[in-house]
Formats: structure tokens, sequence, C-alpha cells
């Protein structure tokens, strides 16, 4: 393999909450990239000289004057460029064509394109795909001496331009998603047809490189790390576990948002790890600081302040400097760390700490700590294990104080919609199942009475990298056999089901 010092593609990230999927498609391609800001990917060109540049996406528009802009110097370098959404605007605008906002041409989910199969980009495709597309604007007019190479087929708008010959391809839409099926295929032919790259990445090197990081970082020093019981956490423990041993310390919190049976589960999954976790107890300390909120972030913000300290408590007893989580790339784009908007604020981002902190895997995302868990032979009830939110049942009570009487509701919900979804082998099927309660009596009819009761969201979803995601429906029976089953609770007025993409819905409601 050729060594890891020079990545040969350049992601140009320009703010899209998708830069690095790009880089994750890549690495699965087996080949690197560096993912730099246009000021960091200008400095870094000087000294280097990768195969290809690929331009993210953004949230901005190229016709807001503080829009985001790649360094002059890439369209004078000969090196081939994919632009992509904002990244196809931006390399429109500047070479003379034209970019527009026209409502009938604006595109969010699921779109079908017409492709010219004809170009290297998309050799090998069929000319019909279904792709992802999500933008405001689109362009109008290519650029001088491109041509159009894909059409949206239900806006008509132009998907898709190149200019071989100043080595310049664009996409409206996203090839680096999961939504669109054959953007893997896209990107290959970019990466090893369009810029001649070779093979010069095996995710397997992946586990040691965390082991050198992990290991040189802590120096010695004893480490705290975070154990939720999920697959990141335990993934993360059982690969650096071996290499830290005494000087690591595990802990896990029980904030009183833990699903039903929940504290076991992550107790024996932390074993399969090769650990022993200290269990803090402290569902009345989460329940005062959340005393009255509402407000989805502010509740974020508390339960991620109190989890900061009660963290910082327990490493002070234990003498630890240091902090360890299984923070993702999904966790750090949707904070708005990387470049992007905030979706929303994660309770093990950017934490105010004394602590020094490592996250192992914060370039990785979800499907990829899936096969390192594999790899380090975890079990499958850890490697396939269903994510659920850092502050657990907490957020899952929208719109309203997450006090207790109301956890319990949705707790109970959340279990006996997964036992029908089990029973009924479709829970093997879903990515993430999310059952909520909604803050607002609304009235039915109960032995007939007035019934004045909450309603349960039950939102099904199919995702691999939690970027994106389609809701998964339930067939008119097994939905019937969740409204019967859970209307049975005495609290529970409503069942409605939701299956609207993200975007434009994330897959928490709050």
């Amino acid at each position: 393999m050729k060594s890891l010092e020079q990545p040969r593609i350049l992601i140009i990230d320009l703010g899209s909450q998708y830069t690095l999927n790009i880089a994750r498609e890549l690495r699965g391609l087996g080949v690197r990239s560096a993912v730099l800001s246009p000021k960091k990917a200008g400095d870094w060109l000087k000294a280097n000289q990768p195969l290809g540049i690929i331009l993210s996406g953004s949230d901005s528009s190229v016709n807001d004057p503080e829009s985001p802009v790649p360094p002059d110097s890439i369209l004078h370098r000969r090196i081939p460029i994919l632009g992509i959404c904002y990244g196809m605007h931006w390399l429109a605008n500047e070479l003379n064509g034209k970019v527009e906002s026209i409502p009938e041409l604006k595109e969010f989910g699921p779109v079908r394109v017409r492709l010219n199969t004809e170009d290297p980009l998309f050799a090998g495709l069929d000319p019909q795909q279904d792709v992802w597309a999500s933008h405001g604007d689109s362009v109008t007019v290519c650029p001088l001496g491109a041509s159009q190479i894909a059409r949206s087929l239900g806006t008509g708008g132009i998907a898709g331009f190149s200019n071989p010959h100043d080595k310049l391809w664009a996409l409206q839409f996203h090839p680096e998603v999961i939504g669109t099926p054959k953007g893997d295929a896209m990107l290959s032919n970019f990466v090893f047809g369009i810029c001649g790259c070779d093979k010069d990445w095996q995710p397997a090197d992946i586990i040691g490189q965390i082991r050198e990081e992990v290991i040189k970082a802590v120096a010695g020093r004893r480490a705290e790390i975070g154990m939720s019981g999920g697959v990141d956490s335990t993934t993360s423990g059982a690969i650096i576990g071996p290499a830290l041993g005494d000087l690591l310390f595990p802990v896990t919190l029980d904030t009183g948002f833990l699903r039903h049976q929940e504290l076991p589960e992550i107790i024996a999954n932390v074993g399969y790890a090769g650990l022993k976790t200290k269990v803090v107890r402290c569902q009345g300390r989460f329940e005062r600081a959340l005393a009255g909120l509402t407000d989805a972030e502010r509740k974020r913000k508390a339960f991620k302040k109190l989890y900061t300290r009660i963290l910082e408590e327990q490493a002070g007893r234990f003498g630890a400097k240091l902090l360890i989580q299984g923070t993702l790339a999904t966790d750090l784009i949707e904070s708005g760390t990387t470049g992007g908007d905030r979706i929303k604020s994660h309770h093990n981002v950017g934490l105010k700490t004394w602590l020094k902190q490592i996250a192992p895997f914060r370039n990785l995302f979800k499907h990829e700590v899936r096969a390192l868990a594999k790899a380090v032979g975890l079990p499958d009830s850890v490697c396939l294990r269903q994510p659920s939110p850092g502050p657990g049942l907490m957020v899952r009570v929208v719109g309203t104080p997450a006090v207790q009487d109301k956890v319990k509701i949705v707790s109970w919900a959340d279990w006996k919609t997964t036992e029908i979804l089990k029973r009924r082998g479709e829970m093997e099927k879903i990515s993430q199942l999310v059952v909520a309660l909604f803050g607002v009596r609304i009235t039915g009819v109960k032995g007939d009475g007035r019934a004045y009761k909450y309603p349960i969201a039950v939102r099904p979803i199919d995702s691999v990298d939690f970027m994106t995601a389609r809701g998964h429906r339930l067939s008119p029976e097994i939905e019937d056999e969740i409204i019967s089953e859970l209307t049975k609770h005495q609290e529970i007025g409503t069942v409605g089901f939701f299956y609207t993409p993200k975007p434009p819905e994330t897959i928490e409601f709050e």
C-alpha cells in the first residue's frame, strides 16, 4: 500500500452537512482524501498536488456576497474538479454560467434524472437513475464550453454539466449519500477513471491507527471513557481497552432517561468489550436540571452541561485528565462544528471542560464503526444495535418538560412497539425506531367517554449513514396492532406514524 502521507483527492468543504460523507465514500472505494476549508485548501495546495478536487455543497447561495469561495487557483491547475450542488453553482457562476433561485426548479429528497452515459462520469450506468437532491438555487445556463450531462425528469432542470477539455464536472444532486444508489459508481468513475487514482486505503488499517493515536494522546496518563452500551462507545472501548489497560476508566451515567431494561444491556455490552463500567446513579440531578424546560435546544444544552459536570467529577476521583468519547462524524456535522449549519446540539460534542477530549471516531460514520465492531469480535447484539439518542428518552418527550411520568409513558410505548415489530420480524429491517410523546393532550373517546390524552409518534426509518433517511413504511396490519396495543395505556389517546425523509425532517423530533 502507498504512503498515507499524501491524500490523492482534495475535498474543499464549502459548508455542506454531507462533506464528510464524500470522504467516507472515497474511503470505501480505497482512496484517501483531505477535507479542508477554502482557506486551508489554498495553503495546502501550495505544497501538494492532488490528482483531483471535489467541491462540496453548502447551505449558502452563490448569489449571496458572503457565500464561501474556493481558492481561485484550482481553475488554473488542470486538475479534474467535481462540483456537487453548491460546488456546481460556484463553477457555473465563476465561468459565465447562470444560477437562479426558481421555485419550480427546487428539489428536496428523491429525484429521478436522465444521464448522458457517454460522459466518463456516468460510464457503465443506466441512463435513468434515482438520486438525492437538496437545493434551492439551480443552474439555468451551463458555463462557457460546458454541456449538460444530466437532466431532472421532475423539473426538467439541469442536473449536471461537464467540460472534459477543461477537466470540469458538476452535479446538482448528491452522489455521496445513500439516497443516490449509484453515487458510489459515479465517484468511482471520477477518482479512478477521470483522476487516475490508485487504491491507497484499507479499512483494517483504521484499528491500528486509532490505537496509535490514542496511545500517543494519552501518553501514560489516566483517561475516562463514557460507555453508553451503543455500538460507538462499545467499539471504542474494545479497540483502545487493550492498549490502555488500567489507565482506562469506563463510566456509565444512569440519567433516568434509559429505555426499558437498558441498563443491564449496557453493562453486558461493556463486558463484551472486555471492560467493566462504573454506573453513576444521577436521575434526580438530571430531573432538577431539566425542570420546566420545553424547548428542544435548551433541554439538550442543560443535559450536556450536567453530563459534562458529572464526567468531570468522576474523572477527578479517578485522577483522569483526558476524556475519550465515541463521537462520530454525524454528531459533529449536526452540531455545526464542520462548517455546516447547526441542526441540533449533541451531548458529546464541544464540551466545555478542563478534560482534554479525544474522539477517535470523529471522521467515521455509523456503518464504518459497525464494520470495526465486527472486526474486533463484538457480537451481533452490539454490531447491529440500533442507535439511540445520547440524552436518552429525554429527547422523545417533545415540546414539554421531560418529567418522569411522561418518560415512563414513552419507555412503555417504545417497549411495546419494539416487541410487536420483533415478533413480526420487522425490527431487523429497520435502521432506527423512534417512539416519542408529543406534549399537547388531544381529545378522544375511551369507553364511551371523553378522553384527553397524549399522542404517541412512531417513526421507523431506513438509513446507513444517518445523514439521510427514508421512512420505513409498516403494513396496515402492523400499524393497526401498534395502535391497538398503545392506546390501551390510560394516558395514550392516539398514535401517529411519521415517514417523512431526512431531509427535510431529522431522525429525532427534538
